[in-house]
């Protein structure tokens, strides 16, 4: 038998898509699974194709050009462990195993530290674009030891979406860079999609518009500023209409979100780093509230809220959705890449963060028109701390910021919750003051702990003896 490209382990959707892409790229691939069902499917859709089956670990390696370059497609924890355990005897010195599930980063630092200790390289690559990503081209956020990428470079670029500004794929950095950039997307996504559907509820709950009104609305501003992957889908998910009832079939999902768990470690790790991320983590707790449907549904008989009705412009609300709905995109983004920033250079990563913009651009989930000035952004100033400082993105800011103000104060007056929206108002405001009230905290701080200040008049730390 041909000696193949690249191997997969784990044939389940995404795996089998990504053997595809390899295949159709011109790049032949062996596939395994524990699962005998997903290797004899995979062995059926590899007939004609340049793909092998395999039912051991023993014939998977056997069937792999050395250096060896494996794809693991297995879900994240101790499946991963468990995988490479199994996986080590037959492997030898130079091969190279990628992780490219949604590992936690400090996972893949200790697992790459491991096998580098063996002669192996180990990648954590994060894959963003779901199964429709992964067979036609996703974007792919590798990372691990540099050398070892130029062995993986010319199939994952080919595997990659392409754009105008080429493959969405690049390598990111040592140890978990690759995994972490992923994380931080994932926490973004969490943002920007709790920050959609506040955007739904405002306008469905105040205006009473249907989800046909308001698939047709976002595909109006799908094909404007706010044209992304997130925007699309939602105008494509609010038009479906369920066959057996014959009503839009978002009015008969039930309201409790799920999470995989990539948003709460961004959310988590930023408190590490001292990066404030509100918006971010505001979409973790409100997926957890949603999770508290029957607790809810005994509130919302105890606990009273505003009883009033918009009786306003009904078009210039929809305006100002959009344009909230644009700047709390913007402070999600900037949230994010700020705590990439940090990152990058707490645990040595090194990050291009203009690159992380590019291939971000192509194939992924938070994929949209706001990437290329983002992209810009970070060309013309590499060490920009904040996006919202960037001249052409702080224009936009600026001129949003009144109606994401309007939004945020109708719907408080409204009683519809909007915590993605709230709190973009609140990081933006806090950004932007100059003096804000933590010289009373500091002071409370040293009052009851002694735990000192400084001063603005003078240089030095200094302590008072309060109750004096």
């Amino acid at each position: 038998m041909n000696k193949q490209h690249l191997g997969v382990i784990g044939l389940g959707v995404m795996g089998s898509n990504l053997a595809l892409n390899a295949e159709s790229k011109g790049f032949s691939a062996a596939g395994f699974d524990v699962s005998a069902e997903k290797v004899n499917r995979f062995e059926t859709i590899g007939r004609g194709r340049k793909l092998a089956a395999t039912r051991t670990l023993k014939d998977f390696t056997a069937a792999l050009e050395t250096p060896r370059r494996i794809l693991m497609m297995v879900p994240a924890g101790a499946p991963v462990d468990a995988v490479l355990k199994d996986l080590r005897p037959f492997l030898a010195k130079d091969d190279v195993v990628i992780d490219g599930g949604n590992s936690y980063f400090k996972d893949t630092e200790r697992r790459a530290k491991e096998l580098d200790a063996a002669g192996l390289s180990f990648f954590g690559m994060g894959v963003s674009g779901g199964e429709e990503g992964a067979l036609h081209g996703p974007s792919l956020m590798p990372g691990g030891r540099e050398e070892s990428y130029r062995h993986l470079e010319d199939v994952l670029t080919r595997m990659a979406a392409q754009t105008e500004d080429g493959a969405c794929c690049t390598y990111l950095g040592p140890g978990g860079a690759g995994h972490y950039v992923k994380m931080v997307h994932n926490g973004i996504e969490y943002g920007i999609m709790q920050a959609i559907c506040e955007a739904y509820d405002l306008l469905g709950s105040a205006l009473g518009a249907s989800a046909l009104e308001l698939r047709d609305l976002f595909t109006e501003w799908n094909a404007k500023e706010l044209n992304s992957f997130l925007v699309e889908i939602t105008a494509l998910v609010l038009g479906k209409i369920d066959p057996e009832t014959k009503k839009p079939l978002v009015d008969l999902i039930l309201d409790e979100a799920e999470q995989k768990g990539t948003g709460k470690w961004t959310a988590q790790d930023s408190l590490d780093l001292g990066v404030a991320v509100p918006t971010l983590s505001a979409a973790v707790s409100a997926r957890i509230l949603s999770a508290q449907k029957e607790e809810r549904v005994a509130a919302s008989a105890i606990l009273k809220g505003p009883a009033g009705e918009f009786a306003g412009d009904k078009k210039q609300l929809t305006e100002q959705a959009r344009f909230a709905l644009d700047a709390t995109m913007l402070t999600c983004y900037a949230q994010g890449f700020e705590q990439l920033r940090v990152a990058s250079t707490e645990y040595k990563y090194n990050l291009n963060l203009s690159e992380v913009g590019r291939i971000w651009k192509g194939g992924c989930i938070i994929r949209s028109k706001m990437l290329d000035p983002i992209k810009a952004a970070f060309q013309a100033n590499p060490a920009l701390k904040n996006l919202m400082l960037d001249p052409s993105l702080s224009r936009v800011i600026n001129e949003k910021a009144s109606s994401l103000r309007a939004v945020v104060k109708l719907a408080a007056d409204l009683g519809i919750s909007t915590p993605a929206f709230s709190t973009a108002l609140a990081y933006l405001d806090g950004y932007r003051r100059e003096r804000l009230p933590a010289n009373l905290l500091q002071a409370l701080r040293d009052c009851f702990g002694a735990h000192t200040y400084r001063r603005t008049d003078r240089a030095g730390v200094f302590h008072t003896d309060w109750k004096a």
